[in-house]
C-alpha cells in the first residue's frame, strides 16, 4: 500500500496558494479516480482510498501534518519507502521538480512536523515555487496565490508529477529522479 500525501492547509481561502501546491496535486490525481472516503477522526486529514492508494491531506493545517501522517502510517502499518510526499519548496525556482528521500526541512514546517513524527525516510516530490524578493516576507509569499500565468503552467507540472507518482510505485528512485526531475 502507498500514502501518497499531499502538503497544505485547509479552506477555500487557501486553495490556489504556493504552499498549497501539494493539496492541488492530490486533488487533480484522484478527480477521476473511483475512491472512497475514509472518515476518522483519528487521522486528522480528508483522506481517500483507491485500491491500494491511499491519498492524505491532512486537516491539521501545515504545521502540525506530521500528525495525521503518523496516525494513517501506524494504522495501515505503511512503510516509509511508500510514502510519498509532495510539498511546495522556495529553494527551487517555479517549475522545477525534485525528488529525494530524507534531507533537512529547509525551514518548512510542515517537513519538519513530519520528519517529528515519522522521521526524514519518506519520499519527498520537491515542486518549487520560487522565493520573495525580501526574505522577510516569506509568510505572505508561500501564502499568496499563484498568478494566472503560473496557474496555467502549474497544470502540466501537476501532470507530470502525477506520472512520476505512478512511477514511484513501481520504479527505483534513482530512476525516477534521472526520468521526471523537471530544472
Amino acid at each position: 500500500m502507498h500514502l501518497i500525501v499531499g502538503l497544505g492547509n485547509i479552506g477555500e481561502k487557501y486553495q490556489l496558494t504556493r504552499h498549497n501546491v501539494g493539496f492541488m496535486v492530490i486533488d487533480e490525481m484522484t478527480k477521476n479516480l473511483a475512491t472512497s472516503n475514509i472518515n476518522n477522526s483519528n487521522f486528522q486529514s480528508t483522506l481517500l482510498k483507491s485500491g491500494y492508494n491511499l491519498f492524505s491531506k491532512p486537516t491539521t493545517f501545515m504545521n502540525n501534518s506530521g500528525l495525521a501522517v503518523h496516525a494513517i502510517k501506524e494504522y495501515y502499518k505503511i512503510d516509509l519507502e511508500n510514502i510519498i510526499v509532495i510539498h511546495d519548496d522556495l529553494d527551487l525556482p517555479f517549475g522545477t521538480v525534485k525528488f529525494k528521500i530524507g534531507g533537512g526541512h529547509g525551514g518548512h514546517n510542515g517537513l519538519r512536523s513530519l520528519d517529528a513524527h515519522i522521521t526524514k525516510e519518506y519520499i519527498r516530490i520537491r515542486v518549487g515555487i520560487g522565493k520573495p524578493q525580501d526574505k522577510a516576507d516569506v509568510a505572505n509569499y508561500v501564502l499568496s496565490n499563484f498568478s494566472k500565468e503560473e496557474l496555467n503552467k502549474l497544470a502540466d507540472i501537476i501532470n507530470h508529477i502525477i506520472e512520476a507518482i505512478e512511477a514511484l510505485k513501481t520504479e527505483d528512485i534513482d530512476l525516477v529522479k534521472s526520468k521526471y526531475t523537471l530544472k
